[in-house]
């Protein structure tokens, strides 16, 4: 692993991206996305966990955080996403979905019978207000990008839904600095 995708400073932001094995669209249901917005509120009410921006797509998430220690929330994060996400495809009946999650699960991987989440977040440090504001734009224009909405504020999932005149976001973000 390079040592720019280590997480070095507990002090820090970093841009993260979790993705989904195999790039499976796994958050093509609410209940799922809702399974990464409430570990994620749950890791800043007991992890310290400050969160700047995120967007989850039907494949992964983005999102810019710090916390006293960052690698072991990401981990706890992802182990408890994992569990919760292959228990609401259960419910879901999405039998195709948990099929490739087992086929892709890693050998390795022994405790489980699936594999959801991709080893690795590729961590950026963020360090400067530039390099916030063009990983803001990446994070928050993605959705854009793959043609789901025509502006960001309208991407349900994504902190920029909270600068939605009238909206009521899932999770609101810690200022930066």
């Amino acid at each position: 692993m390079r040592s720019r995708y280590v997480i070095h400073d507990a002090h820090s932001a970093y841009f993260i991206t979790s993705t989904i094995v195999a790039w499976l669209p796994v958050f093509n249901s609410t209940a799922c996305c809702d399974i990464v917005v409430r570990a994620l509120l749950h890791c800043r009410e007991h992890k310290a966990l400050r969160i700047y921006a995120w967007v989850i797509l039907d494949n992964h998430f983005h999102a810019i955080l710090s916390a006293p220690d960052l690698s072991g929330t990401l981990r706890g994060l992802k182990g408890f996403t994992a569990q919760a996400l292959i228990e609401q495809i259960q419910v879901e009946q999405r039998e195709w979905l948990l099929n490739q999650l087992a086929y892709y699960c890693a050998a390795h991987k022994t405790a489980s019978a699936h594999q959801v989440w991709q080893e690795g977040t590729h961590p950026q440090a963020v360090s400067t207000d530039a390099m916030m504001l063009q990983k803001l734009d990446y994070l928050h224009n993605n959705p854009v990008k793959r043609g789901l909405v025509a502006t960001p504020e309208h991407w349900r999932y994504s902190s920029a839904h909270e600068r939605l005149p009238g909206a009521s976001p899932l999770l609101i973000c810690d200022p930066w600095r």
